[in-house]
């Protein structure tokens, strides 16, 4: 297993559980990306922070990282679920639910 660089470990320590009341005016902002459980969160954050357009290219065009929808938002709303997570890669709130 190698190292994980300085980056990585940046943004893995401002990867935070958060309540979805907390993302709602994010989301009205249209600041809420989401992404999916099989993608590490951090990797996300790195690729965007690095402006790595081919990877979120590639896993947009996989629907793996999006825009949260409508649906999504109203689904968080409701269930108010304890297992998401996010990150901030500014103008972008990353969020993932976990398993």
């Amino acid at each position: 297993m190698t190292e994980p660089t300085d980056t990585y470990a940046a943004i893995l320590g401002a990867t935070a559980r958060i309540e979805w009341k907390t993302l709602e005016p994010h989301f009205a902002r249209g600041q809420v990306l989401w992404a999916a459980t099989e993608l590490d969160l951090v990797e996300v954050a790195q690729a965007l922070i690095k402006d790595d357009s081919a990877a979120v290219k590639g896993w947009m065009d996989q629907n793996l990282v999006a825009l949260a929808t409508d649906a999504q938002a109203q689904d968080w709303h409701e269930r108010d679920p304890d297992n998401l997570w996010a990150v901030v890669v500014r103008p972008w709130v990353v969020v993932q639910e976990r398993n």
